[in-house]
């Protein structure tokens, strides 16, 4: 790690309907967990900003939420809103690069759900309970549990469920 201060962002959506949550199969192709349970996302790209006028002087607005919109909509093709921050994480892969993952839930908003090719593969709206018998990404059960409890008025800091 040559910089200590440049990270991959990476935002993700815990996507909400009607109590169940989307949960999405990584293509057996992709280089980082093929094949395994997660939750839709993506990197923050300078291009999602960078060419957009400026909201003040100085600064960009609602980057993340625009980038986690954008992410949603190429991934399974639907719509989200009401985004609120769940979680964070960290990690430093096989390769060295360094990645903060942002992680969110929002609200399903519209949209039939078109997987993108190369990126996943299948897709379940589950429950909590349901999400048990998924092989997810380690982690993602627990932010799973936290957004359940968010539903139901109940704020934490991720933890082990």
């Amino acid at each position: 790690m040559d910089n200590q201060y440049l990270h991959e962002v990476v935002i993700t959506a815990i996507v909400v309907k009607d109590n169940k949550y989307l949960i999405t199969r990584r293509a057996a192709t992709k280089k980082r967990f093929p094949g395994m349970w997660t939750v839709p996302g993506g990197k923050l790209e300078t291009d999602d900003y960078i060419n957009l006028p400026k909201d003040t002087e100085h600064y960009w607005y609602n980057v993340l939420e625009k980038t986690l919109k954008r992410e949603v909509k190429e991934e399974v093709g639907v719509d989200i809103k009401n985004i609120e921050y769940v979680t964070s994480l960290a990690r430093v892969h096989e390769d060295g690069a360094p990645s903060l993952v942002i992680s969110c839930m929002a609200d399903y908003a519209g949209g039939e759900i078109t997987l993108q090719e190369g990126e996943t593969d299948k897709y379940e709206w589950v429950s909590l309970e349901e999400a048990k018998n998924y092989e997810l990404i380690d982690g993602i059960y627990d932010e799973l549990a936290m957004a359940d409890a968010k539903l139901r008025g109940v704020k934490s800091e991720w933890k082990r469920s």
